[in-house]
C-alpha cells in the first residue's frame, strides 16, 4: 500500500527526527559547506574577480571574436606557404613524439604489469617512475629541453616523447594486466614458452587496446605540439603566437581554423582506422 502524502506528513509529526539526519551529520554537511562556500568567496576576493572586470574583458573578447569573420584568406603562395609548413611540422613533431614514446614505453610496460613481473619491489618501483615522469608536464618539459638543445622541433619532439613514456607505459602496463588467462592457459598447455605465452595469449588481446591509445593520444599530442610551437619548439604554434602579438587577429583566426580542420581531419581518420583494425580484432575474437 502506497502511503499518502497525510501518511507521511503524520508519521512525520511522530518521529521527527527519522526524517533528518543525525545532529553530527547535519553540522558536519553545515561546516562542509561553509568551508567551500568560504574558500571559493576568497578566491574571488583575491583574484579580483568583480562584475566590472568580468564586463570589461566580454567586451574586449566581443572585439576579438569581431575578426573571425571573415576569414583572411592568403592570396600568394608565398605568404600561404609558411602556414603550411608551420602545420606540417606540427603533424610531424607530434607523430615521432608519439612514436619514441610508445617505442621506450612498451617494454617498460611488461615490467609494471602484474601478471608479468612477479617482484613487487621491482614493478612498484618501475610504476613510481611512470608517476615521476607524468608529473611533468609536456610545456615545462620543452622549456627544458630548448635550453639543452635549443629552439626547433627536436624540443618538441621530446618533450612529448619523455612525456608520453610515463602516460604510454602506465596505460600498456593496465591493459596487459587486465587481460585473460584462459588463452595464456592455453598455449601454455600446448607446450609455449613464456615468451610465446606473453605473444599469443597476451599481446592478441593487449594489440586493439595498445592501438586505440595510440590512436587517441596522437590526436591530443597534435594539440600539444600547437602550444609547444608557441614557447619556441617548433611548428605552428610559432607563427600563431607571431600574428597574436602583432595584432593580426585576422590572421591567427585563419591559422586557429586550419589547426580545428587538420585535428578534425586526423580524428576522422584516426576513426577510421579503429573501425577497420580494431573492429575486426574483437570480431575475430
Amino acid at each position: 500500500m502506497t502511503p499518502t502524502p497525510k501518511d507521511i506528513d503524520a508519521a512525520r509529526a511522530r518521529v521527527p527526527l527519522a526524517f533528518r539526519a543525525p545532529l553530527p551529520v547535519r553540522l558536519r554537511r553545515y561546516a562542509l559547506w561553509s568551508l567551500f562556500i568560504g574558500l571559493f568567496s576568497w578566491c574571488l576576493y583575491d583574484f579580483n574577480i568583480t562584475p566590472q572586470r568580468i564586463w570589461v574583458g566580454l567586451e574586449r573578447l566581443g572585439s576579438v571574436l569581431a575578426f573571425m569573420f571573415p576569414p583572411h584568406i592568403w592570396t600568394s603562395w608565398a605568404e600561404f606557404a609558411p602556414i603550411l609548413t608551420g602545420l606540417g611540422e606540427t603533424l610531424a613533431i607530434a607523430f615521432l613524439g608519439t612514436v619514441l614514446g610508445a617505442v621506450v614505453a612498451f617494454p617498460l610496460s611488461f615490467l609494471g604489469a602484474k601478471n608479468i613481473n612477479r617482484l613487487n619491489f621491482l614493478r612498484l618501483g618501475v610504476r613510481r617512475g611512470y608517476d615521476v615522469i607524468r608529473a611533468f608536464e609536456t610545456l615545462i618539459l620543452a622549456l627544458i629541453f630548448i635550453r639543452a638543445f635549443g629552439l626547433g622541433p627536436l624540443a618538441g619532439i621530446l618533450a612529448i616523447a619523455v612525456s608520453e613514456i610515463g602516460t604510454f607505459a602506465k596505460l600498456f602496463s593496465e591493459a596487459i594486466e587486465n587481460t585473460s588467462e584462459k588463452p595464456v592457459e592455453g598455449v601454455k598447455a600446448s607446450g609455449g614458452s613464456r615468451l610465446q605465452q606473453v605473444r599469443f595469449g597476451i599481446m592478441s588481446q593487449v594489440n586493439p587496446v595498445i592501438l586505440s591509445i595510440l590512436l587517441y593520444n596522437f590526436e591530443s599530442n597534435v594539440r600539444s605540439g600547437t602550444i609547444l610551437g608557441i614557447v619556441g619548439a617548433g611548428g605552428i604554434g610559432f607563427l600563431l603566437s607571431d600574428r597574436i602579438s602583432a595584432y593580426r587577429w585576422d590572421e591567427a583566426w585563419s591559422i586557429i581554423f586550419l589547426i580545428i580542420a587538420m585535428v578534425y581531419l586526423i580524428d576522422w581518420l584516426s576513426a577510421m582506422i579503429r573501425q577497420r583494425l580494431i573492429g575486426k580484432s574483437e570480431q575475430a575474437r
